[in-house]
């Protein structure tokens, strides 16, 4: 149980990669094609918070991932009946599924926090509603998205072989951007259904802080996060709208065509509304 609502800010940057590639659009880096400007979705940064939790708590009992490529989830689902002593009849009474769905947020830790529709298959669990909302990031500047041409020393057919031992593909990447992005924690909505308890909450700070330090990989490029900014009421329900607060971390570009994380200047108003803490996690 927890008794603070809470909000937060993160910023995080790339530097020649790809953040988080459009399948729509040859998976280039994602972009708004009528402001320029860069965004990540949501999806894709709990993915990276998922496979960290994964790594750090592989294994331990109330920490499992559901969403995961490893088994159908009505797999999963049917699992719960089973540990309940629950049976295939039992899936159209309330209190069958509502304790299933009590088995999978006690069990799954991306289930407490982002919540999951559990609702499908012979071994229904319910929706659960997640307490923790992130926003899509957004760039804090037009991106500027270039295509590389690079060269592979290998051939994957003889037939290809006959016309020489390299070809030529190419690669998308972002010289540099820095992205914003914004989440809310609803103490109302954990305690009422997921049971979210401290311990989950600092995890999520960590993994926040750590997702990108074991996700490198050539394609997304150097991603670090910068700033993890959040704010804590000190009731429930909370004690200030979210943007008043989401408004006192303001970005400013320094130069015309920023490079770097020191192009920007991040500026935090710490002259909190009543009510509300300011915790500067990074």
């Amino acid at each position: 149980m927890i008794n603070n609502r809470y909000d937060f800010v993160m910023l995080y940057d790339v530097e020649n990669g790809n953040p988080n590639g459009d399948p729509d659009a040859g998976n280039t880096p994602r972009i708004d094609a009528e402001t320029g400007y860069g965004y990540v979705t949501d999806v894709c940064i709990k993915r990276k918070i998922r496979n960290y939790v994964e790594l750090v708590k592989d294994g331990e009992a109330g920490f499992n991932i559901l969403i995961k490529a490893d088994r159908a989830l009505n797999t999963k689902f049917e699992d719960a009946y089973k540990a309940e002593g629950l049976s295939k009849s039992d899936n159209k009474k309330i209190d069958a599924i509502n304790k299933a769905r009590s088995f999978m947020c006690k069990n799954y830790y991306d289930v407490r926090i982002f919540g999951a529709v559990m609702s499908t298959g012979d071994y229904p669990c319910g929706i659960v509603r997640g307490p923790v909302q992130i926003n899509f990031s957004r760039s804090q500047s037009p991106i500027n998205i270039q295509e590389v041409t690079i060269t592979r020393q290998a051939r994957t057919t003889d037939d290809r072989m006959e016309t020489g031992f390299t070809e030529i593909g190419k690669k998308s990447v972002i010289p540099y951007a820095l992205y914003r992005a914004e989440g809310y924690v609803s103490a109302a909505l954990a305690n009422k259904t997921t049971d979210l308890s401290e311990e989950d909450l600092e995890l999520l700070w960590t993994a926040i802080i750590n997702m990108f330090e074991n996700d490198h990989s050539a394609a997304r490029g150097k991603m670090c996060m910068r700033k993890l900014i959040v704010f804590k009421h000190d009731s429930v329900l909370g004690s200030c709208p979210s943007h008043l607060l989401f408004d006192r971390i303001t970005v400013e570009e320094n130069v015309p065509v920023p490079r770097k994380y020191s192009d920007y200047t991040v500026t935090i108003d710490r002259s909190m509304p009543e009510g509300v803490e300011l915790i500067e996690k990074l």
